[in-house]
């Protein structure tokens, strides 16, 4: 079974880099990915994907409000919340509107393979 993943962040380089690290990861497909939270929810409701990797701090709609709008969904995704470090006060915000859990920026692919595996598994 492979697992369909969107990320979103409004960074480039951090959507490249984090596509990068999972296309040879056997049970995870990186579908799509999105800029801002307008387009996320755009994409999400294109691909209802397993996962969403989900970038707090961004233009026009942040993570927040668009993991918010993904969670009141009937069969939401997991998000998983990507974070500079410094961001506590935000990360507990995604965690109160549904967030399943959060990685800490500069990511390790071992730490984003291992929190992939523990939101599908």
């Amino acid at each position: 079974m492979s697992y369909e993943i969107l990320v979103v962040d409004d960074s480039d380089f951090m959507r490249t880099m984090l596509k990068g690290m999972l296309e040879d990861v056997d049970g995870f497909e990186v579908v799509d990915e999105a800029e801002n939270g307008v387009e996320a929810l755009t994409k999400y409701e294109e691909h209802q994907p397993d996962v969403v990797m989900m970038d707090i701090v961004m233009p026009i709609k942040d993570g927040i409000e668009a993991t918010k709008a993904i969670k009141e969904e009937p069969q939401p995704s997991k998000v998983i919340m990507c974070t500079s470090v410094g961001q506590e006060e935000k990360m507990k915000q995604a965690m109160k509107v549904g967030a399943d859990s959060y990685l800490t920026k500069p990511f390790e692919k071992d730490n984003v393979v291992s929190e992939l595996q523990d939101a599908t598994g």
